[in-house]
């Protein structure tokens, strides 16, 4: 595909993505870029959540691994779901009544400063790392379609992809983030839609003939029952995604931001359920656009690429079908990749701003908003660097590397709000980081030797269950009695 092509359809997407920024962080202020004003419709919040969902990971990723998970992919996706359930009727009224700006603040309030720090330090490495490896594969993808042609450098390309991402969101924050990220969505729901139709057409597929041409290839295969050193076994990824969108949502800054920016606890659940039930026909969208690709790859002879994520990028622009379904890869996959990153970095803004440096307590309006703007602009440069980092260490198993870096970071997050919320009891805070730190090196260790200690048993995502039950018992270990306690033993 022509690489001046390609720049122009990203300019293009640009310059309406600007607009749509400009026009929504008109008369900004403090709490629109950190709770959106609490003004957000939920449907314009739920269709908006979808495109940070979905990043450009599950863009590139998801139809490349059906070679290899066939559509086990989806057994987690319904546990999505069901978390998602979770976090609407758990967690949510909690937020809303304790009126949140950053939910680690729930820590401080259940443990003290200890727990409170340590929650946002662990967001704020998995959120830098997360976002980090999922732009990584964008500006992957760029460098071989757009910036290896004119003889540009990667660092280039970072650099210009940062910039975009903080150009847009450095204003207007959460309120911008809501609308932008709609309209991401509606660009990524129609490419993907697109694609499918135009490779379906080129294989001379009509609608019905192409559901069963997918139904009868061995890759449909949704479910796994049989083996459980299997890690595609359902429980293993069912019970994976319930927990991890339970620590990836529910506990992350980055996605409860917007729901907290609906009018009302009842809002935010009606967005949760629904992004949560869209979120499956989404992803099983993707899967069928595997199939097809894997289908035309045999059909046509042609060498499968050793890196599956390579797959639909190199089909797409590669002349193999009309230009237009090169154009919709590149317009679906920037819309994925940059709503997950802005949101990622205004999320890292609000976090670093209101729990590590204390902002929203001290301080005018004016010297917020100024500090705000300077955090705004580190976080973005950090990941920057984590991103140059990831190319030189030459990682490029992302979606796979995504949920392992959630399994280990986010499990002591997970831990800790389920003991505050489960448990009435007091615990020494000040040793709190201390069992953070511990439980995931633990994990680290057991997965490193299960298949010799566990009789063959490997594990998979459910890696971020056992770092949240380590967190929870090491919690269990340092309770305290209470000054009425101890007044009623004596």
């Amino acid at each position: 595909m022509d690489p001046i092509l390609i720049l122009i359809t990203i300019v293009a997407y640009f310059v309406v993505l600007f607009g749509i920024s400009y026009i929504t962080s008109r008369k900004a202020d403090n709490e629109s870029f950190f709770v959106g004003n609490r003004k957000s419709s939920w449907y314009i919040v739920a269709f908006a959540m979808i495109g940070s969902a979905i990043s450009g990971v599950t863009f590139v990723s998801v139809p490349g691994m059906v070679a290899v998970n066939n559509f086990a992919y989806l057994q987690m996706v319904i546990g999505f779901a069901v978390g998602q359930f979770i976090i609407a009727f758990v967690l949510i009224p909690l937020f809303y009544k304790m009126n949140l700006t950053s939910i680690y603040e729930y820590l401080e309030n259940r443990f003290g400063i200890s727990s409170y720090k340590t929650g946002a330090w662990f967001f704020f490495i998995s959120k830098t790392l997360g976002a980090a490896v999922r732009l990584f594969l964008v500006c992957a993808v760029l460098q071989f379609l757009v910036f290896e042609p004119f003889g540009l450098p990667f660092i280039l390309n970072v650099a210009v992809s940062i910039a975009l991402v903080w150009l847009y969101t450095y204003k207007g924050g959460v309120k911008t983030l809501i609308w932008t990220d709609s309209f991401k969505t509606l660009c990524l729901i129609v490419s993907v839609i697109m694609c499918i139709y135009y490779i379906a057409s080129d294989m001379g597929f009509g609608f019905g003939s192409m559901l069963s041409a997918i139904n009868d290839n061995n890759y449909s295969q949704i479910f796994f029952f049989d083996d459980i050193n299997d890690k595609r076994y359902f429980f293993k990824q069912f019970l994976a995604g319930v927990f991890t969108v339970i620590a990836m949502t529910g506990l992350d800054q980055d996605f409860m931001q917007k729901n907290l920016s609906c009018k009302n606890p009842k809002d935010s659940q009606k967005n949760l359920i629904v992004s949560g039930v869209l979120q499956i026909v989404i992803i099983l969208l993707f899967l069928m656009l595997g199939v097809l690709l894997y289908m035309f790859v045999a059909s046509n002879n042609i060498s499968i690429p050793e890196k599956s994520d390579e797959l639909f990028p190199m089909l797409a622009t590669g002349g193999y079908f009309p230009v237009i379904v090169g154009i919709l890869f590149i317009i679906g996959l920037i819309s994925a990749a940059y709503a997950a990153a802005g949101s990622a970095l205004t999320s890292l803004t609000t976090s670093f701003t209101v729990d590590i440096l204390g902002s929203s307590k001290k301080g005018s309006d004016s010297t917020i908003a100024n500090k705000r703007k300077k955090v705004h602009m580190a976080m973005a440069i950090v990941m920057g660097i984590v991103i140059i980092v990831i190319n030189l260490l030459n990682n490029t198993s992302v979606i796979n590397a995504v949920y392992v870096l959630a399994s280990y970071t986010y499990g002591p997050i997970l831990g800790m709000f389920a003991f505050g919320i489960f448990t009435k009891l007091t615990v020494k805070d000040k040793y709190i980081p201390l069992v953070a730190i511990l439980s995931p090196l633990l994990c680290l260790i057991i997965d490193l030797n299960s298949e010799k200690w566990l009789n063959g048993y490997s594990f998979s995502y459910e890696l971020l269950i056992m770092n949240a039950a380590f967190t929870f018992i090491g919690l269990l270990l340092l309770t305290k009695k209470t000054k009425v306690e101890k007044e009623l033993e004596h």
